[in-house]
């Protein structure tokens, strides 16, 4: 769960599709639509219209290092406020195996950042230090993880990989 904590607080800090991003078998990544910032981050399609708009995601050291802290400093700005009912669809993969695919509680969940709801409309800073454990497995991790409002309307989508070395 800690990795699950790390992965969505670094997406988090940190697009609208025909169809649920979370429904082709394999994750995809545009490589033209790389977050701002030292980072391995990516959005799912144009941004443009998203609820918040990420202005910089730095993660120090980038790539993460198992049994390192890993240092997480976004900025962005919500284009309206963001209420309870929110909901965050996270899906990690090893390589082809999925690890985690789920819907949570987007409210609960970024409590693990530091984070309430409502989240106000205007500006919006995270600071946040993550220790990862030694113990994470070698290998390439992609992470999706597509947050949207209790009317469905598009907060942000962003896409990861992440390569653990021994």
């Amino acid at each position: 769960m800690r990795l699950t904590t790390l992965l969505l607080s670094a997406v988090w800090a940190v697009s609208v599709t025909a169809e649920p991003a979370w429904m082709p078998s394999q994750i995809k990544i545009n490589e033209d639509l790389a977050v701002p910032g030292d980072n391995p981050l990516f959005f799912c399609a144009d941004p443009k219209d998203n609820i918040l708009k990420i202005e910089e995601v730095d993660l120090s050291p980038n790539p993460p290092e198992a049994g390192k802290t890993l240092s997480i400093k976004a900025k962005g700005d919500f284009k309206e406020p963001v209420e309870e009912g929110a909901k965050v669809h996270l899906q990690v993969k090893y390589g082809l195996i999925t690890l985690i695919n789920q819907e949570a509680d987007l409210c609960e969940t970024i409590e693990k950042a530091d984070m309430s709801c409502p989240l106000e409309k205007g500006p919006m800073t995270l600071t946040k230090d993550v220790d990862l454990p030694n113990e994470i497995p070698p290998g390439q991790y992609t992470v999706l993880a597509d947050v949207y409002t209790k009317d469905g309307d598009k907060i942000t989508c962003l896409n990861a990989k992440v390569a653990f070395h021994r």
